[in-house]
């Protein structure tokens, strides 16, 4: 009977116990959080040219991120958070870029833009604005003039050669049978409009294309920062890393991100294609979460051309 009475005090003492605790101290279910890096970008809707308002300079360094600015290492203004010529003709060639209103401020609209969540390889590179397809177009951070498609190539077109046209490709250690499945429909979409055929490896190491998910710097010279989904190299580099600060999903879920969705833009990288200035092409370069997406005429017309 002491024994009995003994083991309900016991019980009664435990349960106490764990109601007293904090509930940072109990075990929940893990809750998945995207990153918000670029958030700081929120509180300077309103800045326009002439103003100098603290986290320009974060700003001026998203810029320069994807193309848009380009400061030699001694220009005045650099690293300062000074609203300059060159920011505002930045903010507007970005606005062009997104079809927003080219007021080179930072509106609502484009502070909205600038916070999407993208995939992290660049509009612009070495001058040539990919986005603004069949038309002349200043870049004012080069002074130079580029006529481009709507869809884009990377420079030099960079491709896969023909004696290279049938590529196996494996998956980091540890990924998920469900980003494996749907990077495999991925890869099997753009087989079917292409002259590609894909093939799974085990062998990561001597894979054409691979596969995995990082985050932060994970040494390819690309760090993930919030707000960047994930990145891909052009041909023949082959490296396409899912950003694993987010959470993917395989079925549209509100807050994550649809995994096949976002493999067909980044093997449209591993192919060859850059940005596109169309929103619904898959090659647009945000993906919202929960959307999914397929190849649209632009993405089909742009492989196409670059392997003509």
């Amino acid at each position: 009977m002491a024994t009995k009475v003994f083991q309900l005090i016991l019980c009664i003492f435990l349960f106490s116990l764990a109601l007293s605790l904090p509930s940072h101290a109990r075990p929940t279910k893990p809750k998945a959080e995207n990153p918000t890096s670029f958030d700081f970008i929120k509180p300077l809707e309103g800045c326009q040219k002439g103003q100098t308002v603290k986290g320009l300079q974060q700003l001026k360094k998203y810029l320069e991120a994807f193309g848009y600015l380009n400061y030699s290492p001694n220009q005045a203004h650099a690293n300062d958070d000074d609203f300059d010529d060159l920011l505002e003709a930045a903010v507007k060639t970005y606005q062009l870029n997104y079809h927003l209103k080219t007021t080179g401020a930072l509106d609502a609209q484009t502070v909205s833009q600038m916070t999407a969540p993208r995939c992290g390889v660049p509009d612009i590179v070495n001058g040539t604005n990919w986005m603004r397809g069949g038309k002349k177009e200043a870049n004012h951070t080069h002074n130079t003039i580029h006529t481009v498609s709507h869809f884009t190539f990377f420079p030099r077109k960079q491709k896969w050669p023909p004696t290279r046209y049938q590529l196996s490709y494996a998956f980091a250690p540890q990924t998920s049978s469900d980003a494996i499945s749907a990077v495999t429909r991925a890869f099997n979409t753009w087989a079917s409009q292409t002259q590609f055929r894909f093939s799974q490896s085990q062998n990561f190491a001597s894979a054409d294309l691979k596969i995995g998910f990082y985050r932060g710097d994970h040494g390819d010279g690309a760090p993930f920062e919030g707000g960047v989904l994930a990145h891909a190299f052009p041909p023949e580099d082959g490296r396409f890393h899912y950003n694993a600060d987010y959470s993917f999903t395989v079925n549209p879920i509100a807050g994550s991100f649809h995994l096949e969705t976002v493999a067909l833009h980044e093997i449209g990288h591993l192919l060859g294609l850059g940005h596109s200035q169309f929103q619904d092409a898959i090659m647009w370069s945000e993906i919202p979460p929960a959307t999914v997406k397929g190849l649209k005429d632009d993405d089909i017309q742009g492989i196409k051309t670059l392997y003509a």
